[in-house]
């Protein structure tokens, strides 16, 4: 986590900048939707090893906000997810860190759990001083058959969309610049 070495999330996608342009959302990108970082896995293989035990698992990622930092209501592209975030680094100061989902506020606490539907608006903040970590997690939202196989081949196909394509191209020019030309991507 030094300073200046992590992507801005919108500098990895491309859809992130509806609802951010600064620096002050950064992220360290596991997987996603059928990509991986065999560079960020080898960082953290730990991190990945309990991962794997997520059924649905679709991405995961660190993601990092800075003192000040406000995304807007928004909600998920894609009602098919849940999204987990588990408190790694969180200030101690409810009153400024915090997330609005739908009409509920919550706060994160480390080594806590929050899950949630992100197809809900939501908004998140860190108005505090000290930056703010959560492990950042989407799965697929358990469903009834028949839509449980929708649900499972339209995410399974996400991986060809440009959204995603987009993504893997600016992650994968990314870790050339962090780990240099020899980098591992699947």
């Amino acid at each position: 986590m030094r300073k200046g070495d992590l992507p801005a999330f919108h500098e990895i996608s491309s859809e992130v900048r509806s609802i951010s342009s600064d620096s002050n959302w950064k992220t360290f990108f596991l997987c996603g939707y059928g990509i991986t970082s065999e560079n960020a896995i080898a960082q953290c293989p730990e991190t990945w090893r309990i991962l794997q035990k997520i059924p649905g698992l679709k991405s995961a990622m660190f993601s990092i906000f800075e003192p000040g930092k406000h995304l807007p209501p928004h909600r998920g592209p894609y009602n098919g997810v849940l999204r987990f975030h588990l408190g790694l680094i969180v200030p101690d100061e409810p009153d400024k860190v915090g997330i609005r989902i739908d009409d509920r506020t919550c706060h994160w606490e480390e080594g806590k759990a929050l899950i949630f539907d992100d197809a809900y608006e939501h908004e998140a903040w860190n108005h505090s001083d000290k930056v703010r970590v959560v492990l950042f997690v989407d799965f697929e939202k358990p469903l009834n058959f028949p839509a449980r196989l929708t649900n499972k081949a339209v995410l399974n196909m996400a991986v060809f969309t440009p959204f995603i394509r987009e993504g893997y191209k600016a992650h994968k020019k990314w870790e050339k610049l962090f780990y240099g030309e020899g980098t591992k991507h699947r």
